[in-house]
């Protein structure tokens, strides 16, 4: 099938370079940074974020609303 795309005059050379480069006609490689790009964003991401914890306990005479104390308590201060 045949469209019209209009891409930015540097992205065209890029293009142009690289096909030239593989051997393969401008259509050719378009194609396949196409599909390339569909299947990754088609992927779902394996990644997944877990996060470690701990337990909090408030100690006697700590005002947690006091910065500058609790920046003491936690420099050692």
């Amino acid at each position: 099938m045949r469209t019209t795309i209009a891409f930015d005059d540097d992205l065209l050379r890029q293009l142009k370079a690289e096909a030239a480069r593989q051997g393969e006609t401008l259509s050719t490689l378009v194609n396949d940074l196409l599909r390339q790009a569909l299947i990754r964003r088609a992927a779902p991401s394996e990644f997944r974020l877990e996060l470690a914890g701990w337990e909090a306990e408030t100690l006697p005479g700590v005002d947690i609303m006091d910065r500058d104390q609790l920046f003491d308590l936690m420099n050692g201060r």
